[in-house]
């Protein structure tokens, strides 16, 4: 007697690429619970001249009130309300890292690109100048630049999208190199051969080291924020309300000041890497999935069971 089972990959080999990285994606249920806290969080920043009760720059309340039913996270040094100030930080720093990312994503395709598919003195100056960037020790590279040029918002955008490409450029190059001589794009345009099939095909590794190219950048900028070579008060941003930590009483009889935006730092990377982890398995079509902890059958070994007699 044959088992009716149903067959559980009947659906799955109707699926279109971007249906099995849905189904993919969806098994990782940090990676679902940490689009669900970004999405609320870029919400609340976008939002927040609707969200915050005051102005971020004004002086709302008494100096170092502890949190209360006026003032949801008590207010700073000075009086302003730490919750209006928390909002617009997070406003700065997502700008700070989509900026930024989209920067260097948009460099080191480019040279990427340029270098694996036409190779010879281009490829080797590309490359070349690729690895003296990375030779140089990221964060003291950033710090001089920080230091050469005038400290502000735009400033740490163009720094960080500057001096983040090359690990992209690299990326890329290898792809293009892999697909340059497929039989598939043999003979073809070089245009149509870079932009319609080469690229396609990079964007999931693409997509995948920009996630941590984010994060990194909003790490840079809390950090460079909270050494007072980045954003500038009195704009507010997750780096620069950290600056009042330095104190020893604020650190020990404060804590209002300095727990919501680094915790809030913490919770946006650490969202961002699961998403980018997730999304590394989903768009790797050699992934295998493994369903509550158990190996997952594949189809010729189900279909081998159901034709596997019960044993009584």
């Amino acid at each position: 007697m044959k088992m009716n089972r149903k067959n559980p990959y009947g659906d799955i080999g109707r699926e279109n690429y971007w249906q099995t990285v849905r189904r993919r994606f969806l098994h990782h249920r940090l990676a679902c619970i940490s689009l669900v806290v970004l999405a609320v969080i870029c919400t609340a920043a976008i939002l927040a001249p609707v969200i915050a009760p005051y102005d971020p720059d004004a002086i709302a309340g008494p100096f170092g009130a502890p949190p209360g039913p006026g003032f949801l996270l008590g207010t700073d040094q000075i009086g302003r309300d730490m919750f209006s100030r928390l909002l617009y930080a997070t406003r700065i720093s997502l700008l700070v890292g989509v900026l930024a990312t989209a920067i260097s994503t948009a460099i080191g395709v480019s040279l990427g690109l340029l270098g694996g598919y036409f190779g010879g003195w281009l490829d080797i100056a590309i490359m070349r100048f690729t690895d003296m960037v990375m030779s140089f020790p990221y964060i003291l590279l950033v710090l001089v630049a920080a230091a050469i040029f005038e400290p502000g918002l735009w400033s740490i955008i163009l720094i960080l999208g500057f001096v983040d490409w090359p690990g992209i450029a690299r990326l890329v190059r290898g792809n293009v190199l892999s697909l340059r001589e497929s039989s598939i794009v043999a003979g073809m345009p070089a245009r149509h051969i870079l932009f319609s099939e080469i690229l396609p095909n990079t964007v999931a590794p693409i997509l995948v080291y920009a996630t941590s190219v984010m994060a990194l950048s909003m790490l840079d900028e809390a950090s460079l924020s909270f050494l007072g070579m980045g954003v500038q008060p009195p704009t507010a941003s997750l780096g620069n309300m950290l600056n009042s930590a330095q104190s020893l009483t604020v650190l020990t009889k404060q804590p209002w000041l300095w727990i919501p935006p680094g915790l809030l730092i913490v919770v946006l990377v650490v969202a961002i890497n699961f998403v980018g982890d997730a999304l590394r398995d989903a768009l790797d079509p050699s992934a295998v999935l493994n369903l509550g902890g158990a190996k997952q059958d594949t189809p010729e070994q189900d279909a081998a069971k159901q034709d596997t007699p019960d044993s009584l």
